[in-house]
Formats: structure tokens, C-alpha cells, sequence
């Protein structure tokens, strides 16, 4: 298993230098017993980050990774995270300033999810304003349409943030 040309470059064919190399994969043997970290891309290039919280574990978002934003918050240490609406890269905090600083990644057994665990700078994660983007609860047990129910209220104000009118 050596490295993989292909997921060391980026969208549009950019080569990604002085980013990590990811292993080709293998077996289903080799990918849920062995070392080799071999993401698997979805069909769009994408792999689901679920980034928590290092010290409380509170879910605060997920997002998407391309193989570059992968190779850049491992070259890193800081979350990057490839934005689906606008078809780009970005490193959380590059606008608003609440970068997340990764302090521990795993892969899920078949290596087509991961899992940052992050020190999240600032009061929030989520765009809304809120600390996580998992602010609603869906109410279970009840008939009839559900209703979403507000857990958590902002703590700060995404329109200065952001600058959004």
C-alpha cells in the first residue's frame, strides 16, 4: 500500500504540495484492522467531520473535507472543512475568528468519516450565533407534525461577526 497520487491533489487537479499523503486502500481487512490512514471519498470528493468539543465532547458541528482540507487540518492542526454551497475550501475562524483548533482526529472503521475533537476559540461554532450547530431538539414520542424545540440561545451576534445585514 503506498501513498495515492491521486488524493494528494486537490479539486481541479491542483497538486497538494507539503501535505500529507494518504495510503491506497486496501483489503476491508486492511482498512478496519490496519494502519494505513485511506479516507474514502464519497462521489463528490467528501468525506463527513463530526467536530466535537475536546474537554465537554458537546457535538458542535459537521461539516465536509475534501482530500485537500483533510491534508491541511492534518498539516495544520486547525480545521478545514470544504464548503459544499460555495464549492470551496475554508479554515473555520477565517471570517469570524472562532477558529477550532484540532487536538485529536480518528477515522470511523471503514475510513469514510472522521472525528475532531477541537478547541474551539471564541463563544460559538455555529453561523447561527449559537456554541453548536445542534441547538433544536426533535421531540420524540408525540403525534402530529414535530416541532422543533430551542435548546440553546445565542452568544454572539452573527450578524456583527459575519457582517450579514
Amino acid at each position: 500500500m503506498g501513498p495515492s497520487a491521486d488524493l494528494k491533489r486537490g479539486p481541479r487537479g491542483r497538486v497538494l504540495a507539503d501535505q500529507p499523503t494518504f495510503a491506497q486502500r486496501g483489503s476491508t481487512q486492511e482498512v478496519e484492522e490496519g494502519r494505513a490512514f485511506a479516507p474514502k471519498l464519497d462521489a463528490d470528493g467528501l468525506l463527513t467531520c463530526v467536530a466535537t468539543d475536546a474537554q465537554s465532547g458537546e457535538v458542535l458541528m459537521v461539516a465536509h473535507m475534501d482530500a485537500q482540507a483533510l491534508a491541511k487540518t492534518i498539516a495544520t492542526g486547525e480545521a478545514w472543512y470544504f464548503s459544499r454551497s460555495r464549492r470551496r475550501l475554508w479554515r473555520k475562524g477565517e471570517t469570524s475568528g472562532h477558529v477550532q483548533r484540532v487536538v485529536e482526529m480518528r477515522v470511523d472503521c471503514d475510513q469514510d468519516a472522521v472525528w475532531i475533537k477541537v478547541e474551539q476559540a471564541g463563544p460559538g461554532a455555529c453561523h447561527t450565533g449559537r456554541r453548536s450547530c445542534f441547538y433544536r431538539a426533535v421531540p420524540l414520542g408525540k403525534a402530529g407534525g414535530a416541532r422543533l424545540e430551542f435548546r440553546d440561545e445565542r452568544v454572539f451576534d452573527p450578524n456583527a461577526v459575519y457582517g450579514k445585514k
